[in-house]
């Protein structure tokens, strides 16, 4: 059976991992999670990631960042979604949890945060939000 959804399976992924208190995560590799990763990466909400190779196949081995014991993100989920796409505009753009948390768009200049894309006046589809 094919997956339709493979970025809410690896943001699902992560959810479970991080209920379990597991230190890294394994997702199938695809350019669009690797660079959701980056964004998460550089907003501070993962400790790294890597591409390994694994029965043939590239694998993205995600390492979970922890503070004092509990998850960093406390809350993952997929905003636009194979049956409901949703698109917004710069202005139109909604802060997560008065800004501790992050929205991650997919733009024409690439895939970023809510605040990048604030700062390059682009807009995009609102793929998921972390806090």
């Amino acid at each position: 059976m094919s997956m339709t959804d493979p970025l809410g399976d690896m943001l699902t992924r992560i959810r479970n991992a991080q209920m379990r208190g597991k230190s890294k995560v394994l997702s199938p590799a695809s350019k669009l999670r690797g660079n959701v990763l980056d964004v998460l990466q550089r907003e501070g909400f993962l400790r790294g990631y890597a591409t390994v190779e694994q029965d043939g196949r590239a694998t993205l081995e995600i390492e979970l960042k922890y503070y004092e014991g509990a998850p960093v993100i406390q809350e993952i989920k997929r905003v636009s979604k194979p049956g409901r796409r949703v698109y917004s505009s710069v202005k139109d753009l909604p802060s997560v949890r008065n800004g501790l948390g992050v929205s991650i768009l997919s733009t024409p200049q690439g895939v970023m945060s809510d605040t990048e894309a604030r700062e390059r006046n682009v807009g995009g589809e609102i793929l998921c939000q972390v806090f």
